[in-house]
């Protein structure tokens, strides 16, 4: 149940596959950092890895926030860490337009959850031809995700993924509904939970969104123990000076530690 297109190394392993990256493209030397980490750790785990970082934010909660250090700018590191590094690479888009240029400098284009019923975002998506990675949105229920993968295989989409990622509980919290992982494999594609932004805590008067990053590893013991097939992370070798949502991301000096008692926990639930 990996996603094929982008051919993701290790999958004879039977471990789960990590999406895993910073936020965004903040600067040339943060993405090459963290990238150089995760690509260490998950080879020595026999982790699949696809690196994630968004090359422009577009939903931010106020007019002051870092939305990305310029799109062409943003996609060139990008690509640039596809080659260095040789894994595959994941970045949102948030508009039909956006689709087409994006796709070709990544391997993987994710639709965001606020965007995940937008039909015509969808068919440019699909018609880049990558593989599709589309978050449930916040207010959507797991097993009304099927729409969206009807709408994906109408336009000719063959490899796409669904990630989790919290459900709107109240004004300012998220809540993660496990049910919703084997649910949303009945649409026989891979299931990823994203265990950062499942802690948000959005609409804070402040203007900027909170979380609560001391719960990334019980979400995500929870996820692998339910059987995902992949794990969405944000990470930043320094949460508190990120530029955005820095608040509910792991730090990347815990990646290591964090991943190996996730995949102890793989390796219990296949052996069952």
């Amino acid at each position: 149940m990996y996603p094929t297109s982008i051919q993701l190394p290790y999958t004879s392993t039977g471990n789960f596959f990590l999406i895993a990256g910073p936020c965004v493209i903040e600067d040339r030397q943060n993405p090459f950092e963290v990238c150089q980490r995760l690509v260490e750790i998950t080879r020595r785990l026999q982790i699949p890895y696809v690196f994630k970082a968004s090359y422009r934010k577009a939903n931010r909660t106020s007019i002051d926030s870092f939305t990305g250090v310029g799109d062409r700018q943003g996609l060139e590191v990008l690509a640039e860490i596809r080659q260095r590094f040789g894994v595959p690479v994941l970045t949102d888009i948030h508009s039909e337009a956006e689709a087409a240029i994006a796709a070709q400098y990544v391997d993987v284009l994710q639709i965001p959850a606020f965007l995940c019923r937008q039909t015509d975002l969808l068919k440019a998506a699909a018609e880049t031809g990558k593989c599709i990675s589309v978050k449930k949105g916040q207010f959507l229920s797991p097993g009304a995700m099927k729409h969206v993968v009807e709408k994906l295989k109408a336009f000719g989409c063959t490899d796409a993924m669904l990630t989790e990622r919290g459900t709107t509980f109240g004004y300012q919290d998220l809540v993660v509904d496990f049910r919703g992982v084997p649910i949303m494999q009945q649409n026989r594609l891979p299931v990823v939970v994203d265990i950062t932004h499942s802690l948000q805590r959005p609409n804070q008067s402040e203007g900027v969104t909170g979380g609560d990053p001391d719960m990334i590893e019980t979400i995500g013991r929870a996820a692998v123990a339910v059987g995902c097939d992949g794990i969405f992370m944000e990470t930043h070798p320094d949460p508190a000076h990120a530029k955005s949502d820095g608040a509910n991301m792991l730090r990347l000096d815990k990646a290591e530690q964090l991943l190996e008692r996730l995949v102890a926990i793989r390796r219990a639930v296949i052996n069952l």
